[in-house]
């Protein structure tokens, strides 16, 4: 991975390598974090680098620090105004991938989340495809579970609870699997490792409700309006039982990191024709022209990196 030369850490922009915690920092030891995602896309032709939804994103990064007793002073209009000029310091022009990240920062023993301080950093790196295989990927059920809400909060992103996420990557990926499926203590389908799900079925765009232990996606949301107002297509939160995705017509997964991924196998079982659907690749399309900020109806989507600090400065 190419290291970034800047960071956000300790309340201003700094060299990435004074942005530094000491082993016993709490966080570290025992997970007390919660941590963002946001990519931005270079478009070359305007030579602009658009922020997806940073707002939006945010606003989650600031509810998932709350749920582990943090408070901050900035706001997700602040935090995102911080984030241009780190870019800005950067000069990327090209893809990358954005990690704020709220942590537990004494260094001391004891399992614990009150009377602690807390410190909020930011950092960039290029960054293009997550799921190497996104439009044709091969994937399985896991064995393990997906974290509930009464154990870890499964609508934050806390660092800790992502132990659970790796267990599902590495096992899958190790046996020759792209990803894989986690089902809840229910038993209904959850999200993959780190991304939210879709199904078409008869027709009818289905996912998960927040309520089945999903961490509740920015690309998720976008994901669901779009299939609504540009696909017109009927779109139905419910619980999804394991059996009901061999028998759908398409299944896809999406998130910031993924995008639009295209699940064409799972397990040893094709799904629909075996080959990325009609839905799929309309929706890749169109997600694709609205993050380099090529679709005018969703400019508002998009936080333009160099313009914002040009206009700034006159």
């Amino acid at each position: 991975m190419e290291f970034p030369k800047f960071a956000y850490f300790g309340g201003k922009i700094v060299p990435y390598s004074e942005a530094k915690v000491g082993v016993l920092t709490h966080a570290l030891n025992y997970g007390t974090a919660a941590f963002g995602g946001m990519r931005a896309y270079w478009n070359a032709e305007q030579e602009e680098l658009n922020i997806f939804r940073p707002i939006d994103h945010y606003r989650r990064f600031l509810s998932s620090s709350r749920l582990l007793m943090m408070e901050f002073d900035q706001t997700p209009e602040e935090l995102t105004q911080v984030t241009i000029e780190l870019l800005h310091a950067e000069g990327y022009r090209r893809n990358i991938y954005i990690r704020p990240l709220a942590f537990k920062a004494d260094e001391s023993i004891g399992v614990k989340l009150h009377d602690l301080r807390d410190e909020l950093s930011i950092v960039a790196v290029p960054f293009e495809r997550y799921v190497t295989n996104d439009t044709n990927a091969h994937v399985t059920f896991s064995s393990w579970r997906r974290v509930d809400d009464n154990m870890i909060p499964a609508r934050g992103k806390i660092s800790g609870s992502y132990a659970n996420s790796a267990f599902v990557k590495s096992d899958a990926v190790l046996a020759g699997f792209d990803e894989a499926l986690v089902l809840n203590q229910d038993g209904h389908v959850s999200e993959g490792s780190a991304m939210n799900i879709f199904m078409l079925r008869d027709g009818v765009v289905v996912t998960p409700p927040i309520t089945d232990n999903i961490l509740e996606g920015i690309t998720r949301r976008s994901v669901m309006e779009l299939i609504s107002k540009e696909l017109g297509l009927t779109l139905v939160e419910r619980p999804i039982d394991r059996t009901e995705v061999y028998l759908c017509d398409e299944f896809f997964m999406t998130g910031t990191a993924a995008q639009i991924t295209a699940v064409t196998r799972v397990d040893y079982r094709p799904i629909g024709t075996g080959v990325m659907g009609p839905i799929a690749t309309q929706l890749r399309r169109i997600f694709e022209d609205i993050v380099y900020g090529r679709h005018p109806k969703y400019r508002h989507w998009n936080t333009p990196v160099y313009a914002r600090v040009a206009d700034k400065a006159l």
